[in-house]
């Protein structure tokens, strides 16, 4: 899904993932993206900068039931070679995670790409959502989506339903601002990193083990 609101989180990851394609363009099989915490197979599940010729995707997952290449999870990716993606995938997976783990599965994500790979990474945006909890509107349907209303506390949680039909994997332990999102992926190493919002209570990163020329950003 597209970034909504400002487009520029959308310019800056286009911008990365053109230059990855050109660094290796010398090479003559698809560039491979790992796509972490990939759930079951279904269209629209990949974003579209790695759709196409250009890229050839790899899913990983911790549940065996979705039929992933590798089952693991994103804190410990033994079985993935060091440097060997050009770009990650990250959709929704962080909040997940406890706030211990979020370092471990960051220094993965970075262990595991290229040089001048990128991570793409979207999880929800607390700040947007706060400003609901504040005002009183913790159960206020924020988005319609084809599994049901979305409310704060779904954000902030996870989505109600799947928790009560025994989804656990689906509860929410952590959360970010753009602020704190950048500040982990500096932590965890990667030296080029960019956080946006969208206008879906979403927050968008791009995130490369080293400067990437041109960028303008400071590593």
């Amino acid at each position: 899904m597209m970034p909504g609101g400002t487009p520029e989180a959308w310019r800056k990851m286009d911008d990365i993932a053109h230059k990855v394609v050109a660094m290796h363009n010398t090479s003559p099989t698809p560039k491979t993206v790992l796509h972490v915490g990939c759930g079951p197979r279904a269209p629209g599940k990949l974003h579209e900068t790695f759709c196409g010729p250009d890229w050839r995707e790899v899913r990983l997952d911790i549940n065996p039931a979705v039929n992933p290449d590798i089952v693991a999870s994103i804190t410990d990716m033994r079985d993935v070679p060091d440097a060997s993606y050009e770009g990650l995938y990250s959709s929704h997976n962080l909040e997940h995670l406890h706030p211990h783990e979020v370092p471990l599965a960051l220094a993965e994500f970075k262990r595991v790409l290229k040089p001048y790979g990128f991570a793409l990474v979207t999880v929800p945006d607390l700040r947007q959502v706060a400003r609901f909890i504040a005002e009183d509107k913790a159960e206020e349907t924020i988005l319609m989506t084809n599994k049901g209303a979305i409310t704060p506390l779904d954000v902030l949680f996870g989505f109600r339903p799947f928790l009560a039909n025994g989804n656990l994997y689906m509860a929410h332990n952590f959360g970010f601002t753009a602020t704190t999102l950048r500040a982990a992926l500096l932590n965890a190493g990667f030296a080029d990193v960019a956080v946006e919002p969208d206008t879906e209570f979403n927050l968008w990163a791009t995130a490369s083990p080293s400067a990437m020329p041109g960028t303008g950003r400071p590593s």
